[in-house]
């Protein structure tokens, strides 16, 4: 089955990881299946986050391509990274990819249709929108975040928006080049999608399932949920002000 978009768009997979171990192997095995059943071949890059388990190991035995970063960066850094890769390298189209199995491969089409139709500039797998098959929605509490977090957006932007922390997103060669330059390290999935916005930039959400972590600790810990909040709905009001 092939997905549909144009021979010469040049598609990249950015996965961030950061002790991956449990999942990390079967997550690329995923990209490599797909390539078997589809025209376009989605090129892969694991940007391994100074992990401190087994990630590095697995990768360097199963000859996943990679880029060894050092000193833990944080999702944010980790995945510039990968943009910085995608911009030097002439890809067209660059998505993030989550290395703990939550996100579903099949869906990559659904994302990059309406970049290649230029119908947005960037893609976001969404799980609350109509059409969405995902039965893993995350916990009640992150849920209320979630709302929150996208009533501020809509606010400073106009623009509502449901799934707005998902990591599961696509981007055109404009924003691979912003991106790789300019990126938060902190809160990066909402406060970049702002600033997309912010910019006069069409950002449409598609109806994705995802499914629950595989292995691996999540990135924003359940004490910390306070203090994200309060700090992410801060920077989208400063980015609010600042813009207009």
């Amino acid at each position: 089955m092939d997905g549909g978009y144009a021979m010469e768009e040049k598609v990249l997979i950015i996965i961030p990881a950061y002790n991956e171990e449990e999942s990390i192997l079967s997550t690329y095995s995923t990209i490599l299946e797909y390539n078997k059943t589809h025209t376009r071949q989605l090129t892969t890059i694991v940007i391994n986050d100074g992990s401190t388990d087994s990630t590095e190991n697995i990768l360097v035995k199963n000859k996943i391509p990679h880029i060894k970063l050092i000193h833990n960066l944080g999702i944010g850094g980790a995945v510039q990274t990968g943009y910085k890769y995608a911009y030097e390298h002439g890809y067209d189209i660059a998505i993030q990819f989550d290395g703990d199995g939550q996100h579903d491969i099949h869906f990559v089409d659904d994302l990059v249709d309406p970049i290649v139709n230029k119908r947005a500039n960037m893609t976001i797998g969404s799980r609350f929108v109509e059409g969405s098959t995902s039965e893993f929605k995350s916990t009640k509490a992150r849920q209320m975040g979630i709302r929150m977090i996208s009533g501020f957006i809509k606010i400073f932007t106009n623009v509502k928006l449901y799934d707005v922390t998902s990591g599961f997103r696509a981007i055109d060669r404009t924003l691979i080049q912003e991106f790789s330059m300019n990126y938060p390290t902190e809160y990066p999935e909402p406060i970049s999608t702002t600033n997309v916005l912010k910019h006069g930039k069409k950002v449409i959400e598609v109806p994705v399932k995802m499914n629950e972590r595989q292995g691996g600790v999540s990135s924003i810990h359940s004490w910390k949920n306070v203090y994200y909040m309060i700090n992410v709905l801060m920077s989208i009001i400063n980015i609010g002000i600042w813009r207009d």
